[in-house]
């Protein structure tokens, strides 16, 4: 078999997971994950912020690399469809990237070039998930993968090596309970529950864009701030006296109507009603596996998924620990998962000849 890689004493594969609002990017050196990088992309504006983090990477895009990606931009406001998406994105990958040394990851169908990724729409079609589920499922063996980023969470058990899903597409994810559309950062709070207490009254929340999930992070404590990538909803500072006011707004109140320590509870019950959602997920999702399992977590809200491993009493491995990676990059890696997942297993179908 002739190689893929310009140079075998340096195996250099780079990961990318071509989002809706950030792109990831992990790079793979010998077998081992050595950087990770998530980057603001809003694709819904176009591909032009996409290009740009592209251009400040450029060292990073050596002669010989092999690239490979995986998306779910497809989805975004840009596209006038899902195929014209995925039509979209494979003309910007071939544009920057070129055909040699490029594969795209088309989930249950493996890898394979541009070309042929242009008939395997529906393989390829927010196949991420896939990606990071596939790895722990070589590296665990069985067990309950959940990531959490931004905007969505997707829960995936596996059993004995193989994935054991219910669902592929977002629309059969959404009904089996394996795609929760709820996030760390980016989700709007009236998207999580439609009564809050409030002294001790179920109080409607107004149905407006004020606050979100990045707000309750950052008032409890769990938020990295590097994480949240994009404004504030209302665009005035990220401190918790701000995100506390945001809240506020949320029950038609200022911020100096209830004591802090009131807004704390506030916070902890709209992160709580979250991880319900969650869980409600992760109970259906598990029913195959038996109570020995773990929980594997990735992505910015690994911190909710520890919570949700410690409510199904399962034990708990963090995504980047499970992985082969540099010390200083198991952190980035967990939260760029995706990106990881598929320079690891581009890697290691290479190794086996796959």
């Amino acid at each position: 078999m002739k190689s893929r890689f310009a140079n075998e004493g340096k195996a250099l594969v780079t990961g990318w997971d071509i989002g809706g609002a950030h792109l990831k990017m992990a790079q793979c050196l010998d077998g081992e994950i050595v950087s990770a990088k998530i980057f603001k992309t809003s694709l819904w504006l176009g591909l032009e912020q996409t290009r740009e983090a592209l251009r400040e990477i450029a060292p990073l895009r050596g002669e010989g690399n092999i690239n490979v990606f995986t998306m779910t931009g497809e989805l975004s406001d840009t596209f006038a469809s899902r195929d014209a998406g995925i039509a979209g994105l494979l003309d910007f990958i071939e544009e920057e990237f070129g055909v040699e040394n490029t594969l795209i990851y088309a989930g249950r169908s493996g890898f394979c070039d541009v070309r042929a990724a242009r008939s395997l729409g529906s393989d390829i079609a927010s196949a991420n998930w896939h990606a990071t589920a596939s790895l722990s499922a070589k590296l665990t063996g069985t067990g309950l993968f959940v990531d959490m980023g931004s905007t969505t969470t997707d829960i995936l058990a596996f059993k004995d090596g193989v994935l054991v899903n219910d669902g592929y597409s977002d629309a059969e994810r959404l009904l089996t309970g394996e795609l929760v559309y709820t996030g760390f950062a980016r989700s709007a709070l009236i998207g999580i529950a439609a009564l809050v207490p409030v002294r001790g009254h179920m109080t409607p929340l107004m149905n407006e864009y004020f606050a979100n999930t990045a707000d309750l992070g950052r008032i409890l404590g769990t938020l990295d701030e590097a994480d949240d990538k994009y404004p504030s909803a209302d665009r005035l500072p990220k401190t918790v006296a701000g995100s506390i006011q945001r809240i506020a707004r949320m029950v038609g109140r200022d911020s100096g109507d209830l004591e802090e320590h009131e807004w704390l509870d506030i916070a902890r019950w709209f992160s709580e009603h979250q991880l319900r959602m969650i869980h409600d997920g992760a109970f259906r999702v598990a029913r195959k596996l038996d109570h020995a399992a773990p929980v594997i977590g990735a992505g910015i809200g690994r911190a909710q998924i520890m919570q949700l491993a410690k409510r199904m009493d399962r034990p708990y491995i963090d995504f980047g620990s499970l992985i082969p990676a540099v010390g200083d990059a198991r952190d980035d890696a967990s939260k760029a998962a995706p990106a990881a997942a598929v320079a690891l297993l581009e890697y290691l179908d290479h190794q086996t000849g796959a």
